[in-house]
């Protein structure tokens, strides 16, 4: 094909919602993602939290997302992208393969676990050592582990400040297990082991003591990171690595959107990258109405 009229970089929910606007207002649109389609929430044995969905898993979740974009005439491709180049009448993704020429763009890129960046970490990561508790939490039944954070995701659970960012309801839910120890204002050292986890090495920060956590796993739950340095010569990015962009999911560069968690915003659900996705699309459209065919 030529031209594309949208062309989505990220195949997550934010990233297949803008494919399926896109189709349905009758563009063309081709969706490019590197991994896997689906983005994080493939991994959700169970989402409970989208409007009119009671009860459904991620990957049906996004099963379904796919199906439906793909109905519509959306293109899929599973390619690398590398970056964005600007011409004067278009504007070029860029991947591993190939280059594809577009109207208009919407990054949709996600975000990624943030690692401790401790001894031991990577080198036993599938051996104890997780990012996702609700994918691998039911290797670790009855056995010891840790979780580390203070977010919602998040036995032993260790945090370096003394007080939670996670949802209040979460926390004392926590609090009321009789099988969970709040160990605060620590931080992991080192995690050790030969073959599998076998122990954590810790540090009060407040007393300065240090100690030895015996446990099989570790689940790392301190944050997620934007991978945006590829586009940081064509849009704004924050000193975080998101992409600046508020609720209309303009960046700095015209044509050029973010949806979803790759953007700069307070709320990162499911819900709000599906919100995204539809405006984004939305916003393209426009853009390619008022400015690429005027």
């Amino acid at each position: 094909m030529g031209i594309y009229d949208i062309g989505i970089i990220g195949g997550g929910t934010a990233g297949m919602t803008a494919a399926i606007y896109g189709q349905r207002a009758g563009k063309q649109t081709i969706l490019l993602e590197g991994t896997t389609f689906g983005g994080q929430i493939t991994s959700s044995p169970n989402v409970e939290n989208y409007p009119g969905i009671a009860s459904v898993s991620g990957s049906e979740f996004s099963m379904n997302l796919m199906d439906q974009a793909v109905k519509l005439g959306a293109q899929t491709i599973m390619e690398q992208v590398t970056g964005i180049r600007e011409e004067a009448d278009y504007k070029v993704i860029v991947t591993t393969e190939k280059e594809y020429e577009c109207k208009s763009i919407i990054l949709a890129t996600g975000v990624t676990h943030r690692h401790l960046g401790v001894p031991g970490e990577e080198r036993l990561t599938g051996a104890g050592v997780s990012y996702c508790a609700t994918c691998d939490g039911m290797f670790f039944r009855g056995r010891e582990v840790a979780v580390v954070g203070g977010g919602s995701t998040a036995v032993y659970l260790i945090h370096r400040r003394d007080e939670f960012r996670g949802e209040d309801q979460i926390v004392k839910r926590l609090q009321e297990k009789e099988n969970v120890e709040f160990i605060l204002n620590t931080t992991v050292q080192e995690i050790c082991g030969e073959q599998m986890v076998e122990s954590l090495r810790v540090l009060n920060k407040v007393t300065g003591e240090e100690s030895e956590l015996a446990v099989s796993g570790i689940f790392v739950a301190v944050g997620q990171i934007a991978q945006n340095e590829k586009f940081a010569d064509v849009v704004q990015l924050d000193e975080g690595g998101f992409i600046v962009a508020g609720e209309d999911c303009k960046t700095s560069e015209a044509g050029i959107y973010a949806a979803g968690d790759c953007r700069t915003k307070e709320v990162r659900q499911l819900t709000t990258a599906a919100a995204d996705g539809a405006v984004a699309a939305l916003a393209a459209c426009k853009y390619i109405a008022d400015v690429v065919e005027k």
